[in-house]
């Protein structure tokens, strides 16, 4: 089940019309119901209007990466205006994640799956002591389950990011995408020996 868009702060605004409990309660049971993943929603507004007996009813939806998406719709009956907003809302989320994922679509020379090599340590090897490190920075990162496609549409909205740690949706494994210096990127597959 997607959880990205669970808890969003919705208000709910009338215009010429004044928002009875049942109309509120309405209108974000609708909005808590588009689960996708993409783009994110931080904040929706939900504005009602009602003119010479026509109700519309208009989303503004504040995104992650400064996406706004907004949509209206008009009809005789408020709560079909808001059926009608936010099923259009949710086509335009759909758009926009497609438009994103196949104009990010990685070129097949772009991804390149790294094989597992194994080290051997020669016998004749000394350990130094070494001084530990002055600074260590811990950072925690949350590991996702994503498509490839995903992930590298992840890494390119994020210009200061090198790398995305996420299981693989295909293998159920463990992987690093990176940035490469030379351009593209490479994809590491995380193998635990047992």
């Amino acid at each position: 089940m997607q959880t990205a868009n669970v808890n969003v702060p919705i208000r709910v605004t009338g215009r010429h019309i004044s928002i009875t409990d049942a109309i509120r309660e309405y209108a974000k049971t609708k909005l808590e119901h588009i689960h996708l993943d993409y783009p994110r929603i931080i904040e929706a507004h939900v504005i009602l209007d009602v003119t010479k007996h026509r109700q519309n009813a208009e989303i503004v939806l504040h995104c992650a990466n400064h996406i706004t998406i907004e949509a209206d719709h008009e009809c005789d009956d408020m709560y079909a205006a808001i059926d009608g907003v936010v099923a259009k809302v949710a086509q335009q989320m759909r758009k926009y994640k497609t438009k994103m994922l196949r104009s990010h679509r990685p070129r097949k020379s772009q991804t390149r799956q790294f094989d597992e090599h194994v080290l051997h340590i020669d016998e004749h090897f000394e350990l130094h002591e070494e001084t530990e490190a002055k600074h260590v920075e811990t950072e925690r990162l949350e590991v996702r389950t994503l498509f490839v496609d995903e992930a590298i549409l992840q890494l390119e909205m994020a210009a200061n990011r090198l790398f995305v740690v996420f299981v693989n949706a295909k293998t159920d494994k463990v992987n690093i995408l990176q940035r490469r210096k030379a351009g593209g990127f490479g994809l590491i597959e995380v193998t635990v020996p047992h």
